[in-house]
């Protein structure tokens, strides 16, 4: 199961983060949002691609294999942001995922992805967010089927996702598509046990953000390790 803490932007809590047993970091792009990051890093900077840590406990995944170290993925959150300023903070932060969280068309999909790969960053992922209230909204993933890598189901309110609150996770049989999701929108520290009872085909992980914040962008890193751990 991916696991994805999204919201980040304080340098020793992303420090401390990464060293736990994650998948994805999440870093907000949106002006907007109280997680919004200004300066946190450079390509080779704050955000971490590994850690001594992780180099010390890989483990070979066979007699033959060769030790693997477990790449934590840099994503940046936008919300119908310009393609170049998409562009430009895929370069300066080395992305390796775009998620986006506005209204973006297939078409601006497709062009941002043939303008970033292979040329600024090949093999980069896209995962479009949608919004959920009720079983019909997930009609509008069949607009991004075959163009995005992954979906990310999240709370439909007023804001643009951190909303702390959950929708109806037995609505998730009402996605027939072929491309895995995540499920986000309020997931908290006691939800571990109604995420491993999910059984839906495509469903790929999880994204954590405000119900294990201390304050807005920095999380509590004792409350994520305890929940990685009934999770794992």
């Amino acid at each position: 199961m991916i696991i994805k803490v999204c919201g980040l932007r304080d340098a020793e809590n992303i420090r401390a983060i990464s060293q736990l047993d994650i998948d994805m970091m999440g870093f907000i792009f949106w002006p907007q949002s109280p997680r919004y990051v200004q300066m946190i890093s450079s390509r080779a900077g704050i955000i971490p691609d590994y850690s001594e840590e992780r180099l010390k406990s890989c483990k070979k995944i066979s007699p033959e294999s060769p030790a693997e170290i477990k790449k934590i993925k840099r994503v940046g959150v936008f919300v119908d942001d310009m393609p170049q300023n998409i562009i430009t903070r895929v370069f300066n932060y080395n992305l390796d995922v775009v998620q986006l969280h506005g209204q973006e068309s297939r078409i601006m999909i497709e062009n941002l992805r043939r303008t970033i790969d292979p040329d600024i960053r090949p093999g980069i992922q896209v995962i479009k967010a949608i919004s959920i209230e009720k079983e019909a909204d997930f009609a509008a993933c069949q607009d991004y089927e075959g163009v995005v890598d992954g979906f990310l189901f999240d709370t439909k309110c007023p804001s643009v996702g951190g909303s702390g609150t959950q929708f109806n996770w037995s609505m998730l049989k009402a996605y027939q598509g072929q491309t895995p999701f995540l499920l986000s929108g309020g997931i908290g520290p006691d939800d571990a046990d109604a995420i491993k009872a999910i059984q839906h085909p495509q469903f790929a992980g999880i994204d954590l953000n405000s119900r294990f914040e201390t304050s807005p962008g920095v999380k509590d890193v004792e409350m994520i390790q305890k929940f990685i751990s009934k999770l794992r």
